[in-house]
């Protein structure tokens, strides 16, 4: 590809994440405005800046999973140019449409050499690989809808068929894939429990730390990926929080569930950033 041109689809790339950042930080405006966290101690607050950290470098998990993915469809790239694409057209998530940041990567990819159509297949195996992870997840919030199934019963039918599903996808498809879909099942289980452990911090819970983290887990996955799969909603904002409170309702008081989301989609905002610093200034970029 003619230099030019890459060079121009890098900047496209770059500019359709920073657009992301203007977003994102009317976003974060929007979210401080609308809660009251003075009840918050400043270790509570070191803690929260701790669960962004982790969320942000959960992002990798993201980045490692669809390498193997481009690796699968027959391109190679470095971990290093798969962070750097990936972490920086993330951001674009948060412009209304939420497709932009799947523009953001394919302007990117093809600037560092990687063929349009393998990037366009790339998504589709993506979304479905999520598809079937998050699936999963749902058999651990079981135990909100069904008291009478046992956490070890849900937990037992979650780890059958994730290893059943990633067994097929080694044995019929390929091990780049199977890796693939470790990585994002690993993804979607860390955010699930970063959420957990933020449901904890919330002061005044009446579970006393008592959190049923697994269930709960489970809820969070689900919450994430209707927001993920919902046209129009830029980074699943407002459809994730509805199905949390949906699944989560009884669980905890109303008040301290919703300043929970509120705290979890602050979370989730700033470790995107944090991941896309660490993709443009950290990580080696693709040329």
């Amino acid at each position: 590809m003619h230099r030019t041109l890459r060079r121009n689809l890098h900047w496209v790339g770059s500019a359709l994440a920073l657009t992301g950042v203007g977003f994102v930080a009317q976003r974060l405006s929007h979210y401080a405005a609308g809660a009251d966290f003075s009840r918050f101690s400043a270790t509570s607050w070191l803690f929260v800046c701790g669960v962004c950290l982790a969320y942000a470098l959960a992002g990798l998990m993201l980045a490692y999973g669809w390498r193997n993915l481009v690796g699968h469809l027959g391109t190679i790239i470095s971990p290093a140019a798969a962070v750097g694409i990936y972490g920086v057209s993330q951001l674009a998530k948060y412009v209304p449409g939420n497709v932009l940041h799947l523009a953001g990567r394919q302007a990117l990819g093809i600037a560092a050499g990687v063929p349009g159509w393998t990037l366009a297949k790339s998504a589709v195996w993506e979304l479905a690989l999520l598809a079937t992870a998050a699936a999963g997840f749902g058999l651990l919030t079981l135990p909100l809808l069904e008291p009478a199934c046992s956490m070890a019963l849900s937990l037992g039918a979650f780890v059958a068929l994730i290893g059943l599903a990633a067994g097929l996808a080694r044995h019929f498809i390929g091990p780049r894939v199977a890796r693939a879909f470790a990585w994002y099942t690993a993804f979607l289980g860390v955010s699930g429990l970063l959420f957990a452990a933020l449901l904890t911090s919330v002061p005044d819970t009446p579970m006393d730390g008592c959190v049923p983290w697994l269930p709960v887990c489970g809820a969070y996955v689900l919450a994430w990926f209707s927001g993920l799969v919902t046209p129009g909603a830029p980074a699943g904002i407002g459809v994730r929080e509805l199905t949390l409170l949906f699944l989560l309702k009884g669980l905890v008081s109303e008040a301290d569930l919703t300043l929970t989301v509120l705290l979890a989609r602050i979370v989730t905002v700033v470790g995107d950033l944090f991941f896309y610093v660490l993709a443009r200034f950290t990580v080696a970029r693709p040329r």
